[in-house]
């Protein structure tokens, strides 16, 4: 008898569960189903879950194709089961091509193509059904996003449009997602949402169209390029009854939360100065650091810097200033951002093809905060006192490598309000940096002229 096993956690089982199910019971005679508690998804960084572990195990068992079912609840599991039940076979979907080759040793291991196209299934009733997203643009945060999602419950990646039919044929190739080159209404269509990772100059467009169409957006930045592009977008938004999140990851990790409770709750007394950088040196030729007109160090990393800013000073400061540095047909290559408050200072500072140490300091009358490079992936930091034996350290819960699945995650909570808010990155302050953004724009274009 040829024994096949297959884990996941099964949630909001849809039709792309059960054609997985199926293809794994064809490889064998006897077909083993691992069931992930919640605990041991929360401990992976898997993201809202939803259905408890008994319906998940369930609707496993309603497909007819499990033999057995059993709990998967911890880290090396997988090598006791392939042992403890002489299995011969695992397999797992094509999303995580690579992940599992080390388990080759003990049995043979498969990779199952996806299900192209799939979204819900009516398997089964329930109160949240799975949000159908499509990508727009096909580079390289596109992959980042697709792996991303699979750790979010609620939300499955069924398309994708990229007018360019290169990078569009190359993509659906190797996800095994629809690809779109054009009809970009016709994209939209069977969707109940959109990502926007396509570059900056496109950005708007594409999000008012399918705002138009009634989709969810959950938009890279910048957004737009203007105040009152980025005015005009939120209150379609609001017209049209759907949702509309600018990307800004860190808003939404839990340590950058936590980051901002603890320096509201007075533990460094009155805030009176927040310094901000993010710097990269990025590969030669690619966007940020070649394309002058519509990305540089400001537009690719400026809105991190602005987010704790915003976030602790406000948005309503008196005055600011900015300066760059530049390179090669006036792309600014470093640029800082000086805001001045009625009783405070902030600065926020990017680099592209610069590098410099990328912590946020938080000064205030009784201490300061202190997080590490890099801090918009916060993971810790520390609040300092007069008094440097005295230290408090902060540890915070953080899972991926970017943070980027729970960016997602809040955008399905929103969408199916059982969780989303938006004081996390409120509509008035994405709309408060695209006012700092066009002014840098302005600043930039009145340099590039004078090289002319």
């Amino acid at each position: 008898m040829k024994k096949v096993i297959t884990y996941g956690s099964f949630d909001l089982f849809h039709e792309g569960h059960y054609q997985l199910l199926r293809r794994a019971k064809e490889l064998g005679d006897y077909l083993i189903v691992g069931v992930t508690t919640e605990h041991f998804d929360r401990m992976r960084g898997k993201l809202n879950l939803v259905d408890p572990i008994k319906v998940r195990m369930d609707n496993v068992w309603n497909t007819g194709f499990a033999d057995e079912i059993i709990v998967e609840d911890h880290e090396g599991q997988k090598i006791e089961d392939i042992q403890r039940y002489g299995i011969d076979i695992f397999t797992l979907g094509s999303d995580w091509v690579g992940r599992f080759d080390y388990l080759n040793q003990y049995c043979k291991v498969i990779y199952l193509p996806r299900t192209a196209g799939i979204s819900s299934s009516d398997i089964r009733n329930r109160t949240q059904k799975i949000v159908r997203i499509g990508i727009i643009g096909t580079g390289r945060i596109a992959p980042r996003f697709l792996k991303e999602t699979s750790y979010v419950s609620g939300i499955e990646v069924t398309e994708a449009y990229n007018p360019e039919e290169e990078s569009a044929e190359s993509f659906e190739q190797k996800y095994q997602i629809k690809t779109w080159t054009d009809h970009f209404d016709d994209f939209l269509k069977d969707l109940e949402a959109v990502y926007v990772a396509s570059p900056n100059e496109t950005h708007s467009e594409y999000v008012r169209k399918a705002l138009q169409a009634g989709k969810h957006v959950l938009c890279e930045k910048p957004m737009t390029f203007t105040y009152a592009e980025a005015v005009e977008l939120y209150e379609l938004a609001k017209e049209k009854k759907v949702t509309l999140m600018e990307g800004i990851r860190t808003a939404y990790l839990p340590g950058f939360q936590q980051l901002l409770s603890v320096a509201k709750g007075g533990a460094i007394g009155e805030i009176c100065d927040v310094e901000a950088c993010f710097s990269r040196l990025g590969v030669p030729g690619s966007r940020e650091m070649t394309d002058y007109k519509y990305s540089g160090a400001f537009l690719e990393y400026g809105s991190y810097g602005m987010l704790p800013i915003f976030k602790l000073l406000g948005k309503d400061y008196q005055d600011v200033q900015m300066e760059s540095v530049y390179g090669e047909n006036g792309i600014d290559v470093f640029t800082k951002v000086q805001f001045r408050y009625e009783n405070s200072l902030a600065t926020a500072k990017a680099g592209a093809g610069v590098k410099s140490e990328g912590e946020l300091i938080i000064a205030g009358t009784k201490g300061y905060i202190l997080v590490p490079s890099p801090w918009w992936l916060t993971r810790g930091f520390d609040v300092r006192y007069e008094d440097p034996g005295k230290v408090d350290h902060y540890e915070a819960t953080f899972s991926g490598l970017d943070g980027l699945r729970y960016e997602i995650s809040e955008f399905v909570s929103k969408i199916n309000g059982i969780g989303g808010h938006d004081y996390k990155l409120t509509a008035e302050e994405s709309i408060a940096m695209a006012d700092v953004v066009e002014k840098f724009m302005i600043k930039r274009r009145d340099h590039q002229r004078g090289l002319e």
